[in-house]
């Protein structure tokens, strides 16, 4: 059936954001990997020996919280996107009052568990990237470059 403009619209706007959701936790899940399982956000490094090293780590839950909080979005999304897919080629059903507002109730609180895991993310890795220069500068300034 021909969906309206604004229906396709819903369904790239799913995509998209399971496409987001999917690729911020695996980085994620594949960054706390790459440092043998300890979560780099708010982390402070040093260097060992020629590699970067976690000295002081924070707490791995924070790192499960943001994974498991994109993971979460994406899974939802791409249900969401297969569902009205089907629904609307398929079985040409229709939105009731009782299905939008659950709808948009988990839709709120996904957006602010999204929103709290930006947060969480932005600032993390900014005190990831502020430790690893200071670190440069310290290299530096022990060179005498």
């Amino acid at each position: 059936m021909a969906l309206s403009w604004l229906q396709r619209a819903e369904l790239a706007l799913f995509a998209a954001a399971f496409l987001c959701g999917a690729v911020a936790a695996a980085a994620l899940t594949r960054t706390q990997g790459s440092f043998s399982g300890s979560c780099p956000l708010y982390g402070v490094v040093s260097l060992n020996r020629s590699s970067l090293a976690l000295s002081r780590p924070s707490a791995p839950s924070l790192c499960y919280f943001v994974a498991g909080a994109s993971g979460l979005l994406a899974l939802y999304c791409l249900l969401l996107l297969l569902f009205w897919v089907y629904s609307s080629c398929i079985e040409d059903s229709h939105r009731g009052r009782i299905g939008l507002r659950v709808a948009l109730a988990i839709s709120a609180i996904a957006i602010f568990l999204v929103l709290v895991s930006a947060c969480v993310l932005r600032f993390g890795t900014s005190s990831l990237c502020k430790s690893i220069t200071s670190l440069n500068a310290t290299i530096r300034t022990l060179l005498g470059s």
